[in-house]
C-alpha cells in the first residue's frame, strides 16, 4: 500500500453542506470516498478517492456472514485559526492494525495508510465544519469480500474509508452528564476475548443490552465483568473514575 500511487478522480457534483448545529450522528456523507482493494494474488491494489458509492459485494462475502471486519474511529477538526488537525491519528491506525491482526485482514503500512486519509480529508476540506461544536468523523473500514462460505482466514479484502460531518454524539450536547445502566448479565468483553480490537462483532452483539438500558431511560450500557462486577467500560467511550470516599 504506497500512498504515491493514489489516484484522484473526486466527484464533479456536489452535495450541499448541512448546517453543523443541527447534525445527527453517522446520517450525512461526503462526496468521496477512499477505497482500496487487495487479494492474497496481488497484495495491494492501487488506493483511489473517488465518488461516493455503493460497494458490490458477493453474497458469500466473508465479513457478511462471519463477522471477518473491523473499522475505525477518528476526527478531523477545524481550530479557531482555520486549520485542519487529526486528533491522534496514529494511535488509531496503531489500533486498526492490531484488529486486523485478529480478524486474520490483511496487514498495511500505517503510515502510508495515514497519508490516503490526509489526502482524502484535504479533498473534502470544506466538509470540515467550520464549528467548534461540530467535526468530521472518519470511518476506515476493513472487511473480508473472498466469496466462500468456508470459515477460514479470507484471500480478498476491502479497505475503504468514508467522511461524515457530525455533531456531538449524544443529544444532549458534549459537556452534558448521561445515564448509565448496568446489568451484570451482559458481558461485552472477557479475557482472551476481542474486546481489545475495534471489530463489528462486539458492536452488533451489544445492542441487544444497549436497547434494553433505552427501554430503561438511560443512554448507554456501564459493562461489567466477573463475579465481582468489574467496572470495564461504557459502550462508546472509555470510563474514568474519580472517587472521593470516607479516607479522602
Amino acid at each position: 500500500l504506497q500512498a504515491s500511487d493514489l489516484i484522484i478522480t473526486p466527484a464533479t457534483t456536489f452535495k450541499e453542506k448541512p448546517d453543523p448545529n443541527g447534525l445527527v450522528f453517522g446520517t450525512v456523507f461526503t462526496d468521496n470516498m477512499l477505497i482500496i482493494e487487495w487479494s492474497l494474488a496481488s497484495g495491494w491494489e492501487k488506493p483511489y478517492i473517488k465518488p461516493l458509492e455503493n460497494l458490490s459485494l458477493h453474497p458469500a462475502s466473508s465479513s457478511l456472514h462471519y463477522a471477518i471486519e473491523l473499522f475505525e474511529g477518528m476526527k478531523a477538526y477545524r481550530g479557531v485559526d482555520g486549520k485542519i488537525r487529526l486528533f491522534r491519528p496514529t494511535l488509531n491506525m496503531d489500533r486498526m492494525a492490531r484488529s486486523a491482526r485478529r480478524a486474520t485482514l490483511p496487514c498495511f503500512d500505517q503510515n502510508e495508510l495515514l497519508e490516503c486519509i490526509r489526502k482524502l480529508v484535504e479533498v473534502e476540506k470544506e466538509w470540515v465544519p467550520y464549528s467548534t461544536a461540530a467535526s468530521l468523523y472518519i470511518r476506515p473500514t476493513l472487511i473480508g469480500t473472498e466469496p466462500s462460505l468456508g470459515v477460514k482466514k479470507p484471500t480478498k479484502a476491502l479497505l475503504y474509508v468514508i467522511l461524515s460531518p457530525v455533531g456531538p454524539y449524544f443529544a444532549s450536547g458534549s459537556f452534558n452528564p448521561i445515564s448509565l445502566w448496568a446489568d451484570p448479565k451482559y458481558v461485552r468483553a472477557w479475557k482472551g476475548g476481542t474486546g481489545d480490537c475495534k471489530l463489528g462483532g462486539n458492536y452488533g452483539s451489544s445492542i441487544y443490552a444497549q436497547q434494553e438500558a433505552l427501554e430503561l431511560g438511560c443512554q448507554q450500557v456501564l459493562w461489567l465483568y466477573g463475579e465481582d462486577h468489574q467496572i470495564t467500560e461504557v459502550g462508546t467511550m472509555n470510563l474514568f473514575l474519580y472517587w472521593i470516599n470516607e479516607d479522602g
